[in-house]
């Protein structure tokens, strides 16, 4: 069918200052989970927005990684079930299987998952969290692509970087495959290419 056109903001001008950060969206395949550890371990307590992770994995997988991070990361880490208050110093892992979005409810953002059907055959996929986040937040979003095989992630990088808001990749070096981060890099989105150890500080 017929994409229904997504209404984003004006893209800033070159020489305005990116606009704070409210929320981290982030995709990840191949290789991602030891990506995610190692970036979900170096993040400060302090971080003051929610972090939302799309990893491609199978179901239950989904759970007891979440349950993983969480005893290595100072951000407390769970699966999504959908219905959730994005919460600053929270990260939420798509369930396997589910798509995960968020949708804005007066002043609050909660977590939905469905069943849609796959994009770039993934489910959950990248594509779909990104582009409900650009709806929800506008340019205050922070994209991160890490090591992965495919493309998921660049139609939602495309969104982020035209409602003005930015884009990091992990760099080839450090990557498992640099399938997903590196088309996003070639197309020319990223605001950065970065190896894994520096996006954390970024």
């Amino acid at each position: 069918g017929r994409r229904t056109p997504i209404r984003v903001a004006p893209p800033r001008r070159p020489d305005a200052p990116p606009a704070p950060v409210d929320v981290i969206a982030i995709g990840a395949s191949t290789g991602g989970p030891n990506a995610l550890t190692a970036l979900l371990a170096a993040l400060p307590k302090t971080l003051s927005c929610p972090v939302v992770i799309v990893q491609h994995m199978p179901p239950i997988f989904t759970r007891l990684f979440a349950e993983r991070l969480t005893t290595v990361s100072p951000l407390t880490v769970a699966e999504a079930r959908g219905g959730e208050v994005l919460h600053p110093g929270h990260a939420y892992v798509a369930p396997g299987d589910y798509h995960l979005r968020v949708v804005r409810e007066g002043a609050l953002v909660r977590l939905a998952t469905d069943q849609a059907p796959p994009e770039n055959s993934c489910r959950p996929a990248a594509d779909v969290l990104f582009r409900s986040i650009v709806q929800v937040y506008g340019p205050r979003v922070l994209g991160l692509v890490l090591t992965g095989m495919g493309q998921d992630g660049l139609r939602g990088c495309e969104l982020i970087k035209t409602a003005g808001g930015q884009v990091v990749v992990q760099d080839e070096r450090s990557s498992v495959v640099w399938g997903m981060p590196g088309i996003v890099a070639r197309s020319g989105l990223a605001d950065a290419i970065l190896p894994l150890p520096e996006i954390a500080q970024e």
